[in-house]
């Protein structure tokens, strides 16, 4: 059956069941050639680790908040282009999540946590209106953005597994921030872009070592 055709309460268990799979489950998506990395140290390999660890969280807010919005937008449209979203962030989710493993490391602890603020603050965004649901996702995107462009200056430069898939990831930040511009987003209040920025910055130091 097409989402679209789904009646609300069919949508909320659905969101519900992503839900407790992209915090509880082995999350696996589409084959992601990272190639070969050397054996790193202890020391790069924990530093890796935690900042996978970060981007993981990212993920998992990420579909939070596309199914928050996908949940409260008024047209069809545009709750088929967030789910659209979702599906790709779901790879990302997927992908991070092995690398973290593969570091020999753990996803944060707090994961619902960081999983029920962003589905709160998604669904806010989502009864303001489509325009600043929309806004809200280019500056989140744009954030994102921002963020994995200085854990590739941070990441150790032999950590080409990693380093490959933040690329990726950051690519298709920016695709989605401008998908959801030319949409029709609308730019946010002043006050609001500097309160995501200031959540943020806790989120990533907490789930940097938990």
């Amino acid at each position: 059956m097409s989402a679209r055709l789904l009646s609300p309460l069919d949508r909320l268990v659905s969101s519900l069941d992503q839900g407790l799979k992209t915090v509880f489950a082995h999350n696996v998506g589409p084959a992601f050639d990272a190639g070969e990395t050397p054996a790193l140290s202890p020391e790069a390999a924990k530093l890796a680790g935690a900042l996978m660890r970060v981007n993981h969280v990212g993920e998992v807010c990420a579909q939070a908040l596309y199914q928050s919005q996908s949940l409260f937008t008024r047209t069809p449209e545009l709750r088929a282009h967030f789910e659209h979203a979702a599906q790709e962030e779901r790879s990302h989710l997927a992908w991070t999540q092995q690398r973290i493993e593969e570091l020999g490391t753990h996803t944060s602890y707090l994961n619902p946590l960081w999983y029920a603020g962003a589905f709160a603050i998604g669904t806010l965004a989502g009864l303001a209106g489509d325009k600043i649901s929309l806004g809200f996702v280019v500056e989140t995107e744009r954030q994102v953005e921002e963020h994995l462009a200085s854990h590739l200056d941070r990441l150790p430069a032999e950590d080409t597994a990693s380093r490959r898939i933040v690329e990726r990831m950051k690519e298709d930040e920016a695709r989605h921030a401008e998908e959801a511009h030319l949409a029709g987003a609308a730019p946010l209040p002043a006050p609001v872009p500097q309160l995501m920025r200031l959540a943020a910055r806790v989120m990533t130091r907490t789930a940097h070592h938990i």
